[in-house]
């Protein structure tokens, strides 16, 4: 079955620290770039971080210094180290891998989403 797999959210204070990790299954082929999306409630979903196959990565600005995306060597698992966490960081967070299928075809696949919740 083609799927991401997401694991460690959770409840954590403020300052604290939380590592996100997605697995996408064997049957996903052709990984191009791995990411992690979040939607905070009343708001829109947005880009946190990506990582492409040259290990180039990106990150939305009030993460930047806090957060670091990273991929084991296979390239099928990320990683969201996520340190000096803010109420403002409380969100359901996705995984998200961009491939391309053994027939060319481009696609998405998301993961279920796994909540943070930054509070006291």
């Amino acid at each position: 079955q083609e799927q991401l797999g997401e694991y460690g959210g959770g409840l954590v204070q403020p300052g604290g620290s939380l590592n996100l990790s997605c697995a996408a299954s064997g049957s996903i082929f052709g990984i191009n770039s791995m990411a992690w999306y979040r939607r905070a409630p009343g708001k829109q979903r947005e880009l946190v971080a990506g990582i492409n196959n040259g290990d180039r990565t990106i990150y939305e600005d009030s993460v930047k210094g806090r957060f670091t995306i990273s991929r084991d060597n296979a390239k099928t698992t990320a990683y969201l180290q996520m340190n000096s966490l803010k109420p403002e960081d409380t969100a359901v967070y996705y995984c998200n891998a961009y491939v391309t299928t053994r027939t060319g075809v481009r696609r998405d696949y998301w993961g279920q989403g796994t909540q943070v919740t930054v509070s006291s």
